[in-house]
């Protein structure tokens, strides 16, 4: 049965995902948002150990008479190693990595796969099967053969596999004795011209050491540093730096939760999604993603009319991503429709202004920036800020995209106040003391406006909507945002009645009313890391503190998060590895952490 305790390499232009028995069970090529070339994670039940059976839409290591496997990743880096054991003894290494790193000046980053296989103890038994698809899982490829190679010609791209094993074993799914390394390369239809093992081996070191070397600039916390580091890692990988977008997660999909049609595809640029991995990343000061989505905002502000926005784009700055169901694929474990396309780009979402211009304003406080904002920059994002004064209290889908219904959403109206109230810091950055008059006077003005019409005195709390009664799980962002103190009697209210409506054992949800598909009935992860934020802000560190080391538990092994989890069970569900549940395990670790100086 198909799991979400996977792993992931990537080297910032596509991705695949890996499970615990060393099969690739998705992968998008050329790019994140391409058609998948491997997609067996949505083919139905899932990919059994079953010596006999194969696996459509994977790249299958299989070991006969399989016992148990053992998954990591090598230290600091994107590169993964399975262990692969059979009932004998016998044990099998497969690495796993996507070249990534420096090279003339510029970043090497082939939309290749390299997999070094290497027997540890005895001589395993093993079957390679290659079996990619196009279509989303509709056409099969046409098969050749060279000599050491075989090309898989598939509607939109034919892909090479260059090997040292035998073509006809890999291509014929014959077993065989792995009684030597041997080195599988899957890429672009071009040959390769040097000693397979010679590349394998070095795009293995160097991708290694790029990934070390960037982790060493790093600024990490005394605690949870190991934590903090995959999750970084992880933010990097879903960065497509050809234009700068930064993906909400690298699968189409799977389902908040089971049997519920809650299945979206998830492989696009949501400007709010992108705010909050570029100020994680900004704390840990990995700034280089920022400044390529600070040129991709660019971009999109460059063509927005009157400077209106969408909540989302491809990451090519695609504006039209027509969602449709594909029927060629089952669904995660069956559980279908399979979505390509996402309606949310028609969606009114007013939150998002404020996104934009969060995610700027440190190009205007950080000098390690080559690009520093300038009054050209502030400029552009004033035209931003005047289309957020306008709708701060007026009706839209709220950032839980909801399809049917439309509301004065209090989160939207607070980071249209966080857009006006930015804009003034950066105006008095740049002493321009009149524009800093005037948004520092339209935030306040918009900050009564939240405080009269949010507010419900009969619970005592800020409210998910004006006028309204019900709780949102993002007004526990209040004091994050710097709208109100943690310990301002208004939040803490607003906390507690968050508490009684949403919170469910150690999660939270994100509401708790009927949307477009029912009741939720699973966790949203970025909500339980929300509150544990919340409860520092509160000064509820210790309840924090505990609450936190339950949710690293929860991770897969490797470390990841997906989007949601089961309350019970504490299975993840939805989209993997989702950017707001990485966002959150780093922002929390970051304020919970002891001080150097309390350490050393």
């Amino acid at each position: 049965m198909s799991t979400l305790d996977l792993a992931v390499i990537g080297n910032c232009i596509f991705s695949a995902l890996i499970d615990k028995q060393a099969r690739i069970v998705w992968s998008c090529m050329p790019r994140f948002d391409g058609e998948p070339v491997f997609s067996s994670l949505l083919g139905g039940d899932g990919a059994a150990t079953v010596w006999d059976q194969a696996i459509d839409g994977a790249f299958d290591i299989a070991i006969d008479n399989f016992d148990r496997s053992e998954q990591r990743y090598l230290k600091n880096s994107a590169i993964v190693e399975t262990i692969l054991y059979d009932k004998a003894g016998a044990a099998l290494r497969v690495t796993d990595l996507a070249p990534r790193f420096k090279q003339l000046g510029r970043i090497y980053r082939p939309v290749t796969i390299v997999r070094r296989l290497e027997p540890l103890n005895g001589t395993p038994r093993i079957r390679i099967r290659l079996r990619p698809h196009g279509g989303y899982g509709a056409a099969r490829p046409e098969i050749t053969r060279g000599s050491n190679h075989a090309r898989y010609i598939l509607p939109h791209q034919t892909l090479r596999l260059t090997t040292d094993i035998p073509i006809s074993f890999v291509v014929d799914e014959i077993p065989m004795l792995l009684d030597r390394p041997a080195n599988l390369v899957l890429g672009p239809d071009e040959t390769l011209l040097r000693p397979l093992t010679d590349y394998a081996r070095e795009m293995e070191e160097r991708t290694a050491d790029y990934w070390v070397e960037w982790v060493r600039y790093l600024s990490l916390p005394p605690e949870w540093q190991e934590e903090i580091i995959r999750a970084a890692i992880t933010l990097k990988l879903c960065s497509f730096e050809e234009s700068g977008a930064i993906i909400a997660a690298m699968t189409t999909s799977i389902p908040e939760a089971p049997d519920t049609q809650r299945n979206w595809d998830y492989r696009f640029c949501w400007l709010r999604d992108a705010y909050f991995v570029v100020q994680a990343l900004n704390k840990l000061g990995a700034t280089k993603t920022m400044e390529d989505y600070l040129g991709y905002i660019a971009n999109i502000a460059a063509g927005a009319q009157h400077g209106g926005l969408q909540p989302v784009y491809g990451i090519m700055l695609e504006e039209r991503l027509i969602e449709s169901e594909v029927t060629s694929l089952a669904g995660y474990r069956g559980m279908g429709p399979v979505r390509v396309g996402n309606q949310a780009y028609e969606h009114i979402q007013n939150d998002i202004y404020g996104s934009v211009v969060l995610a700027s304003t440190q190009a205007f406080f950080d000098s390690r920036l080559i690009h520093q904002g300038d009054q050209a920059m502030f400029e552009r994002l004033e035209k931003i800020g005047a289309v957020a004064a306008d709708l701060h209290d007026k009706p839209d889908a709220g950032l839980w995209e909801l399809r049917t219904t439309a509301h004065v959403h209090t989160y939207s109206s607070l980071m249209c106040w966080a857009a006006c109230d930015r804009l003034a810091k950066i105006a008095t950055r740049l002493q321009l003391n009149d524009r800093a008059h005037y948004w520092r006077a339209t935030a306040a003005r918009i900050h009564e406006t939240i405080l009269s019409h949010a507010w419900n005195e009969k619970r005592g709390a800020l409210a998910s909507t004006f006028g309204g009664a019900e709780m949102d799980a993002s007004l526990l962002l209040i004091p994050a945002l710097g709208f109100l103190p943690g310990t301002d009697p208004r939040f803490l209210g607003t906390l507690a009645a968050i508490e009684k409506d949403l919170r469910r054992g150690d999660t939270m949800f994100r509401y708790a009313t009927p949307d477009d598909f029912g009741v939720p009935t699973t966790a949203f992860n970025v909500c339980t890391f929300w509150y544990i934020e919340a409860l520092i802000y509160a000064e509820r560190t210790d309840e924090a503190r505990e609450l936190f080391k339950v949710m690293l538990a929860r991770r897969s092994a490797c470390g990841l998060l997906s989007e949601d989890m089961d309350v019970k069970s504490g299975e993840a569900w939805g989209n993997f590895p989702q950017t707001y549940s990485m966002v959150g395990l780093i922002n929390t670790a970051m304020k919970l952490s002891r001080h150097w100086d309390d350490v050393l």
